[in-house]
């Protein structure tokens, strides 16, 4: 596993923050957790941009929404 540069790091901070304030609190975390694993694997892949990492937020977010449904 290759380190993920300072930028792809930040990217994924502001990511993930933006896409929990949609969640209750913030979000718990479980969630925050979850929807930061797959910005992890997503970076690891070579997803880095804030457009692709706010993508894959987005479906792991929806993921989260429906298993609450």
């Amino acid at each position: 596993m290759s380190e993920l540069s300072e930028r792809t790091k930040a990217n994924m901070d502001v990511v993930l923050e933006e896409t929990c304030r949609q969640l209750p609190h913030g979000g718990d975390h479980d969630s925050r957790r979850f929807i930061a694993e797959r910005l992890i694997e997503a970076a690891q892949a070579g997803h880095s941009t804030l457009g692709e990492l706010g993508i894959v937020a987005r479906h792991a977010l929806a993921e989260i929404i429906a298993k609450r449904g």
